[in-house]
Protein backbone atom coordinates (compact mmCIF):
# COMPACT_ATOMS: atom_id res chain seq x y z
CA UNK A 1 0.00 0.00 0.00
CA UNK A 2 1.15 3.50 -0.76
CA UNK A 3 -0.43 6.95 -0.69
CA UNK A 4 -1.29 8.74 -3.92
CA UNK A 5 1.08 11.66 -3.30
CA UNK A 6 3.80 9.28 -1.95
CA UNK A 7 3.76 10.99 1.45
CA UNK A 8 2.19 9.54 4.58
CA UNK A 9 -0.27 12.14 5.92
CA UNK A 10 0.79 13.93 9.09
CA UNK A 11 -2.56 13.22 10.77
CA UNK A 12 -4.50 10.02 11.42
CA UNK A 13 -7.29 8.92 9.09
CA UNK A 14 -10.63 7.14 9.32
CA UNK A 15 -12.12 5.01 6.58
CA UNK A 16 -14.24 7.98 5.48
CA UNK A 17 -11.06 10.03 4.93
CA UNK A 18 -9.59 7.78 2.24
CA UNK A 19 -10.34 6.11 -1.07
CA UNK A 20 -8.79 3.49 -3.36
CA UNK A 21 -7.39 4.71 -6.67
CA UNK A 22 -8.30 2.53 -9.67
CA UNK A 23 -5.32 1.04 -11.51
CA UNK A 24 -4.62 -0.88 -14.70
CA UNK A 25 -5.97 -4.37 -14.12
CA UNK A 26 -5.80 -7.75 -15.83
CA UNK A 27 -8.45 -9.22 -13.50
CA UNK A 28 -11.42 -9.70 -15.80
CA UNK A 29 -13.99 -11.04 -13.34
CA UNK A 30 -14.85 -10.78 -9.66
CA UNK A 31 -14.88 -14.57 -9.60
CA UNK A 32 -11.17 -14.59 -10.45
CA UNK A 33 -10.46 -13.14 -6.98
CA UNK A 34 -9.49 -15.44 -4.09
CA UNK A 35 -10.73 -14.04 -0.77
CA UNK A 36 -8.94 -16.59 1.45
CA UNK A 37 -7.23 -15.03 4.45
CA UNK A 38 -3.59 -15.25 5.49
CA UNK A 39 -4.29 -15.63 9.22
CA UNK A 40 -4.10 -19.47 9.29
CA UNK A 41 -7.61 -19.74 10.74
CA UNK A 42 -8.94 -21.67 7.75
CA UNK A 43 -11.35 -18.88 6.79
CA UNK A 44 -12.01 -18.49 3.07
CA UNK A 45 -13.55 -15.01 3.33
CA UNK A 46 -12.06 -12.19 5.46
CA UNK A 47 -15.06 -11.65 7.73
CA UNK A 48 -15.15 -12.37 11.48
CA UNK A 49 -18.29 -11.93 13.58
CA UNK A 50 -17.27 -10.05 16.73
CA UNK A 51 -17.49 -11.67 20.14
CA UNK A 52 -20.55 -9.65 21.17
CA UNK A 53 -23.46 -11.29 22.97
CA UNK A 54 -25.93 -9.65 20.58
CA UNK A 55 -24.03 -10.95 17.54
CA UNK A 56 -22.24 -14.26 18.06
CA UNK A 57 -24.16 -17.44 18.79
CA UNK A 58 -24.45 -20.91 17.33
CA UNK A 59 -26.64 -19.90 14.38
CA UNK A 60 -24.24 -17.12 13.43
CA UNK A 61 -21.28 -19.48 13.83
CA UNK A 62 -22.87 -22.15 11.65
CA UNK A 63 -24.01 -19.85 8.86
CA UNK A 64 -20.81 -17.82 8.60
CA UNK A 65 -18.55 -20.89 8.72
CA UNK A 66 -20.56 -22.52 5.95
CA UNK A 67 -19.81 -19.48 3.80
CA UNK A 68 -16.14 -19.32 4.81
CA UNK A 69 -16.20 -16.77 7.63
CA UNK A 70 -15.51 -17.10 11.33
CA UNK A 71 -17.49 -16.30 14.49
CA UNK A 72 -15.91 -15.57 17.87
CA UNK A 73 -18.12 -16.86 20.69
CA UNK A 74 -18.17 -14.32 23.57
CA UNK A 75 -16.13 -14.75 26.73
CA UNK A 76 -19.29 -14.21 28.80
CA UNK A 77 -20.68 -17.57 27.66
CA UNK A 78 -19.96 -20.33 30.19
CA UNK A 79 -17.29 -22.79 29.09
CA UNK A 80 -19.64 -25.79 29.15
CA UNK A 81 -22.13 -23.84 27.03
CA UNK A 82 -19.37 -23.04 24.53
CA UNK A 83 -18.47 -26.73 24.45
CA UNK A 84 -22.10 -27.55 23.65
CA UNK A 85 -22.19 -24.98 20.83
CA UNK A 86 -18.93 -26.27 19.36
CA UNK A 87 -20.11 -29.88 19.52
CA UNK A 88 -23.37 -28.94 17.80
CA UNK A 89 -21.53 -26.87 15.17
CA UNK A 90 -19.10 -29.69 14.36
CA UNK A 91 -22.08 -31.98 13.67
CA UNK A 92 -23.62 -29.63 11.07
CA UNK A 93 -23.42 -30.40 7.37
CA UNK A 94 -20.91 -28.18 5.52
CA UNK A 95 -23.29 -27.57 2.59
CA UNK A 96 -26.88 -28.19 3.66
CA UNK A 97 -28.47 -25.80 6.16
CA UNK A 98 -29.90 -27.03 9.46
CA UNK A 99 -33.69 -27.17 9.02
CA UNK A 100 -36.29 -25.97 11.47
CA UNK A 101 -38.31 -29.05 12.41
CA UNK A 102 -41.79 -29.60 13.86
CA UNK A 103 -44.37 -32.40 13.75
CA UNK A 104 -47.89 -32.49 12.25
CA UNK A 105 -49.40 -32.18 15.73
CA UNK A 106 -47.56 -28.94 16.55
CA UNK A 107 -49.39 -25.63 16.31
CA UNK A 108 -49.11 -22.72 13.89
CA UNK A 109 -47.91 -20.68 16.89
CA UNK A 110 -44.90 -23.00 17.20
CA UNK A 111 -44.00 -22.44 13.55
CA UNK A 112 -44.35 -18.65 13.87
CA UNK A 113 -41.97 -18.72 16.85
CA UNK A 114 -39.37 -20.69 14.87
CA UNK A 115 -39.52 -18.99 11.45
CA UNK A 116 -37.55 -15.86 12.49
CA UNK A 117 -34.62 -18.10 13.48
CA UNK A 118 -33.63 -18.69 9.85
CA UNK A 119 -33.66 -16.67 6.65
CA UNK A 120 -35.08 -19.47 4.49
CA UNK A 121 -38.74 -19.02 5.64
CA UNK A 122 -39.52 -22.70 6.01
CA UNK A 123 -40.34 -25.14 8.78
CA UNK A 124 -40.12 -28.80 7.84
CA UNK A 125 -42.84 -31.05 9.22
CA UNK A 126 -41.60 -34.58 9.92
CA UNK A 127 -43.20 -37.82 11.08
CA UNK A 128 -42.16 -39.85 14.11
CA UNK A 129 -39.31 -41.40 12.14
CA UNK A 130 -37.82 -38.05 11.13
CA UNK A 131 -39.04 -38.35 7.53
CA UNK A 132 -40.40 -35.14 5.96
CA UNK A 133 -44.11 -34.98 5.18
CA UNK A 134 -44.36 -31.31 4.19
CA UNK A 135 -43.25 -27.74 4.74
CA UNK A 136 -44.80 -24.64 6.28
CA UNK A 137 -43.85 -21.00 5.65
CA UNK A 138 -45.07 -17.67 6.99
CA UNK A 139 -47.64 -17.28 4.22
CA UNK A 140 -49.24 -20.62 5.15
CA UNK A 141 -49.60 -19.41 8.74
CA UNK A 142 -51.09 -16.03 7.83
CA UNK A 143 -54.74 -15.55 8.73
CA UNK A 144 -54.89 -18.90 10.50
CA UNK A 145 -55.77 -19.46 14.15
CA UNK A 146 -52.54 -19.84 16.10
CA UNK A 147 -53.74 -23.14 17.61
CA UNK A 148 -54.35 -24.75 14.22
CA UNK A 149 -52.33 -27.94 13.77
CA UNK A 150 -49.59 -27.89 11.14
CA UNK A 151 -51.12 -30.99 9.49
CA UNK A 152 -53.90 -28.70 8.27
CA UNK A 153 -51.70 -25.99 6.69
CA UNK A 154 -48.56 -27.77 5.47
CA UNK A 155 -47.59 -28.03 1.80
CA UNK A 156 -47.16 -31.76 1.08
CA UNK A 157 -44.72 -33.59 -1.19
CA UNK A 158 -41.59 -31.46 -0.70
CA UNK A 159 -38.65 -31.92 -3.06
CA UNK A 160 -36.31 -34.45 -1.44
CA UNK A 161 -32.79 -35.31 -2.62
CA UNK A 162 -29.82 -37.32 -1.33
CA UNK A 163 -27.32 -35.32 0.72
CA UNK A 164 -24.58 -35.92 -1.85
CA UNK A 165 -26.53 -34.13 -4.60
CA UNK A 166 -24.38 -31.40 -6.17
CA UNK A 167 -25.53 -27.87 -5.31
CA UNK A 168 -25.94 -26.98 -9.00
CA UNK A 169 -28.27 -29.93 -9.51
CA UNK A 170 -30.24 -28.84 -6.45
CA UNK A 171 -30.54 -25.35 -7.92
CA UNK A 172 -31.71 -26.65 -11.29
CA UNK A 173 -34.33 -28.92 -9.72
CA UNK A 174 -35.63 -26.07 -7.56
CA UNK A 175 -35.83 -23.85 -10.63
CA UNK A 176 -38.48 -26.24 -11.91
CA UNK A 177 -40.44 -26.30 -8.66
CA UNK A 178 -44.16 -26.62 -9.34
CA UNK A 179 -46.62 -23.97 -8.22
CA UNK A 180 -47.73 -24.39 -4.62
CA UNK A 181 -44.66 -26.30 -3.53
CA UNK A 182 -42.33 -24.59 -1.06
CA UNK A 183 -39.11 -23.54 -2.91
CA UNK A 184 -36.75 -25.59 -0.73
CA UNK A 185 -34.98 -28.89 -1.24
CA UNK A 186 -34.73 -31.31 1.66
CA UNK A 187 -31.62 -33.44 1.99
CA UNK A 188 -32.18 -37.00 3.20
CA UNK A 189 -29.75 -39.44 4.75
CA UNK A 190 -29.50 -43.07 3.66
CA UNK A 191 -32.44 -44.00 5.90
CA UNK A 192 -34.69 -41.34 4.35
CA UNK A 193 -34.55 -39.08 7.41
CA UNK A 194 -34.37 -35.30 7.12
CA UNK A 195 -30.73 -34.14 7.35
CA UNK A 196 -30.58 -30.72 5.67
CA UNK A 197 -32.27 -27.99 3.67
CA UNK A 198 -31.29 -25.86 0.68
CA UNK A 199 -33.04 -22.93 -0.97
CA UNK A 200 -32.23 -21.94 -4.56
CA UNK A 201 -30.10 -19.09 -3.20
CA UNK A 202 -28.40 -21.42 -0.74
CA UNK A 203 -27.54 -23.84 -3.54
CA UNK A 204 -26.17 -20.96 -5.61
CA UNK A 205 -24.03 -19.74 -2.71
CA UNK A 206 -22.71 -23.26 -2.11
CA UNK A 207 -21.13 -23.08 -5.55
CA UNK A 208 -19.54 -19.68 -4.88
CA UNK A 209 -18.33 -19.85 -1.28
CA UNK A 210 -16.02 -22.47 0.22
CA UNK A 211 -16.83 -23.38 3.85
CA UNK A 212 -14.27 -22.89 6.61
CA UNK A 213 -13.48 -26.48 7.57
CA UNK A 214 -11.09 -28.12 10.00
CA UNK A 215 -8.85 -31.08 9.17
CA UNK A 216 -11.79 -33.46 9.65
CA UNK A 217 -14.06 -31.53 7.30
CA UNK A 218 -16.14 -29.90 10.07
CA UNK A 219 -17.15 -26.26 10.38
CA UNK A 220 -14.75 -23.98 12.25
CA UNK A 221 -15.33 -21.46 15.03
CA UNK A 222 -13.42 -19.31 17.52
CA UNK A 223 -14.03 -18.47 21.16
CA UNK A 224 -12.94 -15.59 23.38
CA UNK A 225 -11.20 -15.66 26.75
CA UNK A 226 -10.98 -12.70 29.12
CA UNK A 227 -7.88 -11.77 31.07
CA UNK A 228 -9.39 -12.33 34.53
CA UNK A 229 -9.67 -15.56 36.51
CA UNK A 230 -7.83 -18.77 35.69
CA UNK A 231 -7.13 -18.08 32.03
CA UNK A 232 -5.11 -21.26 31.51
CA UNK A 233 -7.90 -23.49 32.79
CA UNK A 234 -10.44 -21.89 30.45
CA UNK A 235 -8.05 -22.08 27.51
CA UNK A 236 -7.50 -25.78 28.15
CA UNK A 237 -11.25 -26.38 28.37
CA UNK A 238 -11.87 -24.58 25.09
CA UNK A 239 -9.15 -26.57 23.36
CA UNK A 240 -10.68 -29.79 24.67
CA UNK A 241 -14.04 -28.62 23.33
CA UNK A 242 -12.58 -28.36 19.83
CA UNK A 243 -12.41 -24.58 19.40
CA UNK A 244 -10.36 -23.74 16.30
CA UNK A 245 -9.10 -20.26 17.26
CA UNK A 246 -8.57 -18.78 20.74
CA UNK A 247 -9.12 -15.04 21.18
CA UNK A 248 -7.70 -13.38 24.29
CA UNK A 249 -9.81 -10.27 24.54
CA UNK A 250 -9.99 -7.06 26.55
CA UNK A 251 -10.77 -3.47 25.65
CA UNK A 252 -7.24 -2.26 26.49
CA UNK A 253 -4.96 -4.96 25.17
CA UNK A 254 -1.67 -3.17 25.81
CA UNK A 255 -1.44 -3.86 29.54
CA UNK A 256 0.54 -6.18 31.79
CA UNK A 257 -2.49 -8.28 32.69
CA UNK A 258 -3.12 -9.04 29.03
CA UNK A 259 0.51 -9.99 28.43
CA UNK A 260 0.42 -12.38 31.40
CA UNK A 261 -2.87 -13.92 30.24
CA UNK A 262 -1.66 -14.24 26.66
CA UNK A 263 1.57 -15.90 27.77
CA UNK A 264 -0.46 -18.40 29.82
CA UNK A 265 -2.67 -19.24 26.83
CA UNK A 266 0.39 -19.67 24.61
CA UNK A 267 1.87 -22.16 27.10
CA UNK A 268 -1.37 -24.16 27.17
CA UNK A 269 -1.56 -24.32 23.38
CA UNK A 270 2.13 -25.26 23.06
CA UNK A 271 1.85 -27.99 25.67
CA UNK A 272 -1.25 -29.41 24.01
CA UNK A 273 0.47 -29.71 20.65
CA UNK A 274 -2.60 -28.23 18.98
CA UNK A 275 -2.15 -26.06 15.90
CA UNK A 276 -4.61 -23.43 17.06
CA UNK A 277 -3.98 -19.75 16.23
CA UNK A 278 -4.17 -17.26 19.10
CA UNK A 279 -5.63 -13.80 18.56
CA UNK A 280 -5.28 -11.04 21.16
CA UNK A 281 -6.22 -7.39 21.54
CA UNK A 282 -7.21 -4.69 21.29
CA UNK A 283 -4.37 -2.28 20.48
CA UNK A 284 -3.82 0.62 18.06
CA UNK A 285 -0.03 1.09 17.98
CA UNK A 286 3.01 -0.69 16.58
CA UNK A 287 4.38 -0.97 20.11
CA UNK A 288 1.21 -2.72 21.26
CA UNK A 289 1.44 -5.16 18.36
CA UNK A 290 5.08 -5.94 19.14
CA UNK A 291 4.37 -6.68 22.79
CA UNK A 292 1.42 -8.97 22.05
CA UNK A 293 3.24 -10.88 19.32
CA UNK A 294 6.24 -11.32 21.64
CA UNK A 295 3.85 -12.67 24.30
CA UNK A 296 2.46 -15.29 21.92
CA UNK A 297 -0.18 -13.78 19.62
CA UNK A 298 -0.43 -14.98 16.03
CA UNK A 299 -3.15 -12.43 15.30
CA UNK A 300 -3.55 -8.99 16.89
CA UNK A 301 -6.94 -7.30 17.07
CA UNK A 302 -6.73 -3.61 16.20
CA UNK A 303 -9.26 -0.97 17.20
CA UNK A 304 -10.07 1.14 20.25
CA UNK A 305 -13.30 3.09 20.15
CA UNK A 306 -14.52 2.85 16.52
CA UNK A 307 -17.40 0.41 17.16
CA UNK A 308 -21.02 1.49 16.74
CA UNK A 309 -21.90 0.52 20.33
CA UNK A 310 -18.71 1.92 21.88
CA UNK A 311 -18.49 5.23 23.77
CA UNK A 312 -14.84 4.91 24.82
CA UNK A 313 -13.64 7.92 22.85
CA UNK A 314 -16.43 10.14 24.11
CA UNK A 315 -15.97 8.98 27.69
CA UNK A 316 -12.17 8.92 27.84
CA UNK A 317 -10.69 10.62 24.80
CA UNK A 318 -8.70 7.41 24.22
CA UNK A 319 -8.52 5.68 20.85
CA UNK A 320 -7.27 6.26 17.35
CA UNK A 321 -8.80 6.73 13.87
CA UNK A 322 -9.14 3.23 12.55
CA UNK A 323 -7.60 3.35 9.06
CA UNK A 324 -4.29 4.72 10.37
CA UNK A 325 -4.31 2.29 13.29
CA UNK A 326 -4.83 -0.66 10.92
CA UNK A 327 -2.12 0.47 8.49
CA UNK A 328 0.52 1.00 11.19
CA UNK A 329 -0.32 -2.14 13.15
CA UNK A 330 -0.48 -4.34 10.04
CA UNK A 331 3.01 -3.23 9.03
CA UNK A 332 4.33 -3.90 12.53
CA UNK A 333 2.74 -7.36 12.63
CA UNK A 334 4.10 -8.26 9.23
CA UNK A 335 7.64 -7.50 10.40
CA UNK A 336 7.18 -10.12 13.14
CA UNK A 337 5.50 -12.80 11.04
CA UNK A 338 2.04 -12.09 12.47
CA UNK A 339 -1.18 -10.59 11.08
CA UNK A 340 -3.97 -8.36 12.35
CA UNK A 341 -7.75 -8.28 12.40
CA UNK A 342 -9.29 -4.83 11.93
CA UNK A 343 -11.90 -4.66 14.69
CA UNK A 344 -14.68 -2.07 14.40
CA UNK A 345 -15.57 1.02 12.47
CA UNK A 346 -16.94 -0.64 9.34
CA UNK A 347 -20.32 0.54 8.09
CA UNK A 348 -20.11 -0.17 4.37
CA UNK A 349 -18.42 -2.79 2.15
CA UNK A 350 -15.94 -0.05 1.14
CA UNK A 351 -14.67 0.05 4.73
CA UNK A 352 -13.93 -3.68 4.65
CA UNK A 353 -12.04 -3.27 1.37
CA UNK A 354 -10.06 -0.34 2.78
CA UNK A 355 -9.13 -2.27 5.94
CA UNK A 356 -7.84 -5.14 3.80
CA UNK A 357 -5.99 -2.71 1.55
CA UNK A 358 -4.34 -1.24 4.65
CA UNK A 359 -3.01 -4.71 5.49
CA UNK A 360 -5.61 -6.44 7.68
CA UNK A 361 -5.95 -10.20 7.18
CA UNK A 362 -9.62 -10.13 8.20
CA UNK A 363 -12.18 -7.63 9.40
CA UNK A 364 -14.27 -8.03 12.56
CA UNK A 365 -17.87 -6.87 12.30
CA UNK A 366 -20.25 -6.40 15.21
CA UNK A 367 -23.44 -4.34 15.19
CA UNK A 368 -23.75 -4.57 11.42
CA UNK A 369 -24.47 -8.30 11.88
CA UNK A 370 -26.66 -7.86 14.97
CA UNK A 371 -29.58 -6.91 12.73
CA UNK A 372 -29.86 -10.29 10.99
CA UNK A 373 -31.96 -13.41 11.41
CA UNK A 374 -28.95 -15.36 12.64
CA UNK A 375 -27.94 -13.12 15.56
CA UNK A 376 -28.95 -14.50 18.99
CA UNK A 377 -31.58 -11.91 19.95
CA UNK A 378 -35.34 -12.21 19.60
CA UNK A 379 -36.92 -10.66 16.52
CA UNK A 380 -38.95 -7.65 17.67
CA UNK A 381 -41.07 -5.08 15.82
CA UNK A 382 -41.18 -1.34 16.26
CA UNK A 383 -44.25 0.90 16.31
CA UNK A 384 -44.39 0.77 12.51
CA UNK A 385 -44.17 -3.01 12.36
CA UNK A 386 -40.57 -3.02 11.12
CA UNK A 387 -38.46 -5.95 12.41
CA UNK A 388 -35.38 -5.28 14.51
CA UNK A 389 -33.10 -6.85 17.10
CA UNK A 390 -31.47 -5.27 20.11
CA UNK A 391 -27.73 -4.70 20.20
CA UNK A 392 -25.48 -3.46 22.99
CA UNK A 393 -21.80 -2.80 23.60
CA UNK A 394 -19.67 -5.26 25.54
CA UNK A 395 -18.48 -2.52 27.90
CA UNK A 396 -22.02 -1.21 28.49
CA UNK A 397 -23.83 -1.42 31.82
CA UNK A 398 -26.00 -4.22 30.41
CA UNK A 399 -23.00 -6.34 29.41
CA UNK A 400 -21.07 -5.61 32.61
CA UNK A 401 -24.10 -6.63 34.69
CA UNK A 402 -24.30 -9.95 32.87
CA UNK A 403 -20.55 -10.52 33.13
CA UNK A 404 -20.47 -9.87 36.88
CA UNK A 405 -23.62 -11.75 37.87
CA UNK A 406 -21.48 -14.12 39.96
CA UNK A 407 -20.07 -11.25 42.07
CA UNK A 408 -21.57 -10.14 45.34
CA UNK A 409 -24.16 -7.36 45.17
CA UNK A 410 -21.76 -4.59 46.26
CA UNK A 411 -19.02 -5.43 43.76
CA UNK A 412 -21.54 -5.85 40.97
CA UNK A 413 -23.15 -2.48 41.71
CA UNK A 414 -19.75 -0.79 41.88
CA UNK A 415 -18.62 -2.17 38.52
CA UNK A 416 -21.80 -1.13 36.72
CA UNK A 417 -21.11 2.49 37.64
CA UNK A 418 -18.43 2.52 34.94
CA UNK A 419 -19.62 1.91 31.40
CA UNK A 420 -18.20 2.68 27.97
CA UNK A 421 -20.89 1.43 25.67
CA UNK A 422 -24.53 1.69 24.64
CA UNK A 423 -26.83 -0.66 26.56
CA UNK A 424 -29.68 -0.80 24.05
CA UNK A 425 -29.86 -0.03 20.36
CA UNK A 426 -32.29 -1.12 17.67
CA UNK A 427 -30.61 -2.82 14.75
CA UNK A 428 -33.28 -2.97 12.06
CA UNK A 429 -33.30 -5.86 9.62
CA UNK A 430 -32.69 -4.63 6.10
CA UNK A 431 -35.74 -5.78 4.10
CA UNK A 432 -33.47 -6.44 1.12
CA UNK A 433 -30.73 -8.17 3.13
CA UNK A 434 -32.23 -9.57 6.36
CA UNK A 435 -29.87 -12.54 6.74
CA UNK A 436 -26.16 -12.64 7.49
CA UNK A 437 -25.58 -14.40 4.17
CA UNK A 438 -27.23 -11.45 2.42
CA UNK A 439 -24.86 -9.09 4.21
CA UNK A 440 -21.91 -11.32 3.37
CA UNK A 441 -22.88 -11.30 -0.31
CA UNK A 442 -22.80 -7.50 -0.30
CA UNK A 443 -19.47 -7.32 1.55
CA UNK A 444 -17.75 -9.92 -0.63
CA UNK A 445 -19.11 -8.36 -3.81
CA UNK A 446 -17.62 -5.02 -2.74
CA UNK A 447 -14.24 -6.51 -1.83
CA UNK A 448 -14.05 -8.59 -5.02
CA UNK A 449 -14.87 -5.52 -7.08
CA UNK A 450 -12.23 -3.47 -5.24
CA UNK A 451 -9.71 -6.15 -6.17
CA UNK A 452 -10.64 -5.97 -9.85
CA UNK A 453 -10.23 -2.17 -9.78
CA UNK A 454 -6.76 -2.48 -8.27
CA UNK A 455 -5.55 -5.47 -10.30
CA UNK A 456 -5.45 -7.89 -7.36
CA UNK A 457 -6.29 -11.60 -7.48
CA UNK A 458 -5.68 -12.19 -3.76
CA UNK A 459 -5.98 -10.16 -0.57
CA UNK A 460 -2.20 -9.98 -0.27
CA UNK A 461 -2.09 -8.48 -3.75
CA UNK A 462 -4.84 -6.03 -2.79
CA UNK A 463 -2.57 -4.71 -0.05
CA UNK A 464 0.49 -4.66 -2.31
CA UNK A 465 -1.24 -2.93 -5.23
CA UNK A 466 -3.39 -0.44 -3.34
CA UNK A 467 -2.90 3.27 -3.87
CA UNK A 468 -4.70 5.32 -1.23
CA UNK A 469 -5.94 8.86 -1.70
CA UNK A 470 -7.04 11.28 1.03
CA UNK A 471 -10.33 13.12 0.59
CA UNK A 472 -12.39 15.85 2.20
CA UNK A 473 -15.81 15.33 3.75
CA UNK A 474 -17.27 16.69 0.52
CA UNK A 475 -15.31 14.06 -1.40
CA UNK A 476 -16.82 11.30 0.71
CA UNK A 477 -20.31 12.76 0.34
CA UNK A 478 -19.89 12.91 -3.45
CA UNK A 479 -19.40 9.15 -3.48
CA UNK A 480 -22.58 8.37 -1.56
CA UNK A 481 -25.86 7.62 -3.36
CA UNK A 482 -28.06 10.72 -3.43
CA UNK A 483 -30.71 10.03 -6.03
CA UNK A 484 -34.37 10.06 -5.08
Amino acid sequence: MRFLDERTPDHDLTYDDVFLVPRRSAVASRFDVDLSTSDHTGATVPVVAANMTAVAGRRMAETLARRGGLTVLPQDVATDAVAGIVSWLKSRHPVWDTPLVLTPGDAVADALNLLPKRAHDAVVVVDDGGRPVGTVNEAACSGVDRFTRLAEVLTPDPLTLPLDTAPREVFEQLAGTTAGRSPVALGLDEAGRLAGLLTPLGALRAGIYAPALDAEGRLRTAAAIGINGDVAVKAKALLNAGVDVLVVDTAHGHQEKMIDALSAVRRVVSESGARVPIAAGNVVTAEGVADLVDAGADIVKVGVGPGAMCTTRMMTGVGRPQFSAVAECAAAARERGAVIWADGGVRHPRDVALALAAGAASVMIGSWLAGTYESPGDLLRDEHGRPYKESFGMASKRAVSARTRGDNAFDQARKTLFEEGISSSRQRLDPERPGVEDQLDEICAGVRSACTYTGARTLDELHEHSVIGVQTTAGFTEGTPHGL
